[in-house]
């Protein structure tokens, strides 16, 4: 395994490799400093399995530098997930790196356990978010008069793919074809647009088209968030099976 570590201070890229060197032996890992690091080693070290992101970036408080890099891995990089680290706990920081496309999202503060299982399931296909981020997050968006997602009913610690799925009766309401409706499941599962390609016997140029199709389906931007969305869709299904009422069509905003 292949691992990119970025963040701007030394002793913390050092307690990142001892996390990640915890994985197995077979792991290599690849360090920068600074952004321009960052890209060089994206662009001269091929295949890398993750990317652990520190969020402000070797820039002053309040900037965003980290984020430039995670918009470029998601352009340049889509297959590659990415964990945010960060010290910030502004809730808005958390919101713009799920809106970007991070895959987890860590605090600085957290022990080596919690750093190492966002880790493992960010390399096992899952979305990772710590309860105190899921808390966060939640007022944040309260504040911002945004759609709530305590509604998720997210087991603390962790989002992930083996939460309640919707029935077929939300997916309905999703006005998705049959086809894209495959592509989103197989999307939940964390499958790469290759994969899913493969398993539908379709282009890879076609399922990006689905893809885009079902995003704009849920009103969301990205992989991330449609996890989210349809967790959502999927917590809300079973609250208003045993209330007798279809759940409402509400992406994130």
């Amino acid at each position: 395994m292949k691992f990119l570590l970025v963040d701007d201070h030394p002793l913390m890229r050092a307690a990142l490799r001892q996390v990640v060197e915890s994985l197995g032996a077979e792991v290599m890992i690849v360090e920068a400093g600074t952004s321009g690091e960052a890209r060089e080693a994206l662009a001269t070290h091929p295949g890398f399995d993750a990317v652990v992101l520190d969020l402000r970036l070797g820039t002053p408080e309040g900037s965003q530098e980290g984020l430039g890099v995670l918009r470029d891995l998601r352009t340049q990089y889509p297959r590659i997930p990415v964990m945010v680290i960060t010290g910030s706990d502004d809730g808005r920081d958390l919101i713009r790196a799920v809106d970007g496309g991070a895959m987890a999202y860590v605090h600085k503060r957290s022990t080596r356990d919690e750093v190492l299982r966002a880790l493992e399931t960010v390399m096992s296909g899952g979305i990772y978010l710590p309860d105190d981020m899921l808390a966060l997050l939640n007022a944040t968006r309260a504040a911002a008069q945004a759609a709530p997602i305590e509604a998720l009913g997210l087991p603390l610690g962790q989002v992930g793919f083996g939460l309640p799925q919707p029935s077929p009766q939300a997916l309905a309401r999703l006005g998705l074809t049959p086809r894209q409706t495959d592509v989103l499941l197989l999307l939940l599962h964390g499958k790469p647009n290759k994969l899913i390609a493969r398993e539908l016997n379709l282009s890879v140029e076609t399922i990006k088209d689905h893809v885009a199709a079902v995003l704009r389906s849920l009103n969301v931007t990205s992989r991330t968030q449609a996890v989210l969305a349809v967790t959502q869709l999927g917590q809300m299904g079973q609250m208003n099976q045993v209330n007798g009422q279809m759940p409402p069509r509400r992406g994130l905003q």
